[in-house]
């Protein structure tokens, strides 16, 4: 049976209004979810697995009923990622990064890939987790049983998601991060 992973993106708030998107879209799935937060800061909700990401301008939260699941956005703006890539990638990742038309998306994609995969697994970039090799092009993750890595469309960022392998990704957009929670449905 195929799971769903839903996945919400909004403009950027501040922390706090955030954290009440999140609230808000779970209680499309849970009754009256509360946000506790663990040790490493990750966000919980009884009930759900629950990601989230921020960047300047975007957040994008993710829930699903079935655990593991993570998250990650980057916005597509120039920078100089060789010397992350190179001091992190593997050689086949930075061989196919070196042979894509759009080699900044192509890095991208592997470093939120790398994000959404360590807060899947709890583990967040620690230990190994930069060093953790991705599927080129997403797909299940060797070093990660049970996960896989999609790439949902994002114009102007790349969005990945690290979730149970055979889940399907719902995204919906919305205008603002303080909406009203009754007109949101994943």
């Amino acid at each position: 049976m195929e799971s769903s992973v839903h996945v919400w993106l909004a403009p950027a708030g501040p922390r706090a209004a955030a954290h009440d998107f999140l609230l808000g879209l779970a209680s499309t799935l849970v009754d009256r979810p509360t946000l506790t937060h663990d040790a490493a800061g990750r966000p919980h909700i009884p009930g759900l697995a629950v990601s989230i990401t921020y960047t300047h301008h975007r957040l994008a939260v993710a829930a699903s009923y079935d655990g593991p699941i993570g998250v990650d956005l980057e916005e597509i703006r120039p920078r100089d990622f060789r010397p992350l890539a190179d001091r992190w990638f593997t050689p086949r990742e930075l061989d196919w990064t070196a042979r894509q038309p759009d080699r900044l998306t192509a890095f991208l994609r592997l470093w939120t890939a790398k994000e959404a995969v360590g807060k899947a697994l709890g583990t967040g970039l620690h230990g190994s987790g930069l060093r953790r090799e991705m599927p080129l092009g997403g797909g299940a993750v060797d070093r990660a049983p049970g996960v896989a890595v999609t790439y949902p469309p994002c114009p102007g960022a790349v969005l990945a998601v690290a979730a149970p392998l055979h889940a399907g990704v719902e995204l919906s957009h919305f205008p603002s991060p303080t909406l009203d929670p009754a007109c949101m449905r994943g």
